[in-house]
């Protein structure tokens, strides 16, 4: 993340210089998102969520997610063919989750709405725009200048304790927002599955493309795998009891069999020729 503009300078031009940045239109797209969610959950609590207004701020959310998640994935593009770094190929292209959220921004975008999906990029949104106003927008706004006299390489006095505040709400909620998130894309998977049985428009081809994507987060998250051990433990429980019919444990071991062949049978990781996989950047 670029450093905030010179202390040193006048506050006009050191907003403008901010608001020239890419960067400042990947923390403007997360913005909008926000509020594009905080609109459009009056929608749903009022049940009004299919009237023009509420889809178009449906869509325009997604479109800020599709913004802000391109943006990552030009610099991270531009930043490799500036040192030169071999084309990654179709398989490691997508194993950069910075691509595939940006893939399944324009799926949601493109698709009938589903009101949990707006969730998991809302709380990804929350801390990209905290972490940004933390280390970009308050030192704009209220420099921490050095002591008067100081020589150059002296640090400012005192940190902001609005910034301060902010990095420990990151630091102290982050891992559990991560699990959240992790649990809501499950969840989102089970919507998406109740869709496609009573065969609601493009439900078949909806599941299908999030079966891949939520395959290839388990491969690289730890929270999502976290997340599906979690299920499985809190199943075996209530599939265990005594009163569970033997049908529905037979079931659920074939449904647990299944899993395990699909996971076996979708391992790609072997195939990105031992390729570090790219992370997020943002």
């Amino acid at each position: 993340m670029a450093p905030p503009p010179s202390a040193d300078l006048p506050l006009g031009e050191r907003l403008l210089a901010l608001a020239q940045t890419l960067q400042f239109a990947w923390f403007s797209g997360h913005m909008v998102l926000l509020l594009c969610i905080l609109r459009y959950s009056f929608s749903v609590i009022a049940f009004s969520y299919n009237t023009g207004s509420a889809r178009f701020t449906y869509r325009t959310a997604f479109v800020s997610a599709a913004l802000t998640y391109g943006i990552v994935v030009y610099k991270t593009w531009r930043a490799r063919q500036k040192v030169g770094a071999k084309n990654l190929g179709f398989i490691g292209l997508l194993s950069d989750e910075n691509v595939q959220y940006l893939c399944l921004a324009l799926v949601w975008l493109l698709s009938p709405q589903y009101s949990l999906a707006m969730l998991p990029f809302g709380i990804y949104s929350v801390f990209h725009v905290a972490t940004y106003s933390r280390n970009n927008v308050i030192p704009t706004l209220q420099p921490n200048k050095a002591p008067a006299g100081a020589s150059p390489g002296t640090k400012p006095q005192s940190a902001n304790p609005l910034a301060e505040g902010i990095g420990n709400f990151v630091k102290q909620y982050y891992d559990a927002s991560m699990s959240i998130v992790s649990s809501l894309e499950i969840l989102i998977w089970f919507r998406l599955f109740l869709s496609a049985i009573f065969f609601q428009r493009r439900s078949w081809i909806l599941i299908t493309i999030y079966t891949i994507f939520l395959r290839t987060r388990f491969a690289q998250s730890s929270h999502v795998q976290d997340s599906f051990r979690a299920l499985e433990l809190r199943l075996d429980s209530l599939v265990g009891a005594q009163s569970t019919p033997p049908a529905a444990r037979g079931l659920w071991e074939g449904v647990k069999t299944a899993a395990r062949q699909f996971h076996d049978a979708t391992d790609f990781g072997k195939y990105a020729n031992g390729s570090a996989v790219p992370k997020k950047t943002s």
